[in-house]
């Protein structure tokens, strides 16, 4: 029998061959289906991105059009979905509420005609569509609120912001909002997307495989890092806190939330993005002392660490944005999915186009030949 290597959490192994997105760790590039994440930040929409990772190129303006079209007119849920939430407890975290919800609507379209276009378009605009409607309800019914519904006349972003607190959001606002989302929609194999991907290979129904992915970007280790760079920033205090709580990290060795890359040994390219859209927010909207914070402490991590290629990653300005823009720090892994759904379809319609399940060996280090002891005796 072949004895392999053992590489914890499949470090560096190949999982799946994919066209969807490429990363250059070593130089700090990220690119969907070949465009450079930053051109498509300045150019495209949050849309007109996922229409891109889903079906591989980019969309016509009448390919794009009838796209926004069915997804602006499928944002509603169904009422037993809205009850249910309600009974979820209020101080259950949202990205719990948002698994539940999401496994719940493949109750409602059971139907797995895995081999069907139309089938595989209904549910991509589905969930893209329905996913940020329940973000929203269950931020407003943990309050004792009723949700807000969606209105057709606003676009993906403005009308999610719109859902949270029923204002209509400041056009630059929704604007940067919309770019965040394009920044957090997909980044190859990662922890969420290869859960998505096994899940994908049992040939379950779409609505499983997302609700696999969320339970697992929840993780502090993965999409629930944005959360814990706020909650790091608070305890922090001031700038001049910064330098003795990252040299009390070290000495201890505990993780500085948002700083260091599984891929990147540069500085993460989606971050450098969020820390220009920050600005600009702080520029209209007023500032916020937490970015003093922030950038102290990337001069003294690059100082302590950067030899060792420990740089920001993503989750360390996407909270600041997000904090700006008046939302709960818990919504912000939620956010997160509304994202990256639509990135988890593209590598689930590119898995069932030449499937096989994942069915990874073990290397055994346990006993043999034990001889069971009955129970009287033990």
């Amino acid at each position: 029998m072949m004895v392999c290597e053992y590489k914890p959490g499949l470090e560096g192994i190949p999982a799946a061959q994919s066209s969807i997105s490429y990363v250059d760790g070593q130089k700090g590039i990220l690119e969907y289906r070949g465009i450079r994440i930053e051109e498509l930040a300045e150019k495209s929409t949050f849309l007109e991105t996922a229409y891109l990772l889903i079906w591989g190129e980019l969309p016509s303006k009448e390919e794009l059009e009838a796209f926004e079209h069915e997804v602006r007119y499928h944002r509603r849920i169904k009422y037993r979905i809205r009850d249910m939430m309600k009974c979820f407890p209020e101080s259950g975290h949202p990205m719990d509420a948002l698994q539940a919800s999401a496994a719940a609507l493949g109750l409602f379209y059971s139907l797995r005609d895995l081999h069907n276009p139309a089938y595989i378009r209904d549910s991509v605009v589905r969930l893209i569509a329905t996913i940020p409607t329940m973000v929203a309800a269950f931020q407003l019914m943990r309050k004792g609120n009723d949700p807000v519904r969606p209105r057709d006349d606003l676009d993906y972003s403005s009308n999610f912001l719109y859902m949270l607190d029923e204002k209509e959001p400041d056009p630059l606002m929704a604007r940067i909002f919309d770019i965040c989302l394009i920044l957090q929609v997909e980044h190859t194999m990662n922890a969420s997307t290869f859960s998505a991907r096994v899940t994908a290979s049992t040939l379950t129904d779409p609505y499983a495989v997302v609700a696999s992915a969320v339970g697992t970007l929840g993780g502090p280790l993965h999409g629930g890092a944005n959360e814990e760079v706020i909650q790091m920033l608070e305890k922090i205090g001031s700038v001049e806190n910064v330098r003795p709580y990252i040299e009390h990290c070290l000495e201890t060795k505990s993780k500085i939330m948002g700083f260091g890359h599984r891929v990147y040994k540069v500085k993460d390219p989606r971050a450098i993005i969020l820390q220009g859209l920050a600005e600009q927010l702080f520029e209209k909207f007023g500032y916020d002392k937490f970015y003093d914070i922030a950038q102290e402490m990337e001069r003294v991590v690059e100082e302590k660490l950067g030899s060792k290629g420990i740089y920001p990653n993503i989750d360390f300005y996407s909270g600041l944005v997000y904090r700006k823009m008046g939302i709960p720090t818990d919504l912000f892994t939620p956010i997160f999915a509304i994202a990256r759904v639509a990135g988890w379809l593209a590598h689930w319609k590119e898995q069932l186009e030449e499937n096989r399940i994942f069915r990874p060996t073990q290397i055994y280090n346990g006993l043999h030949e034990v001889t069971y002891t009955p129970i009287e005796e033990r």
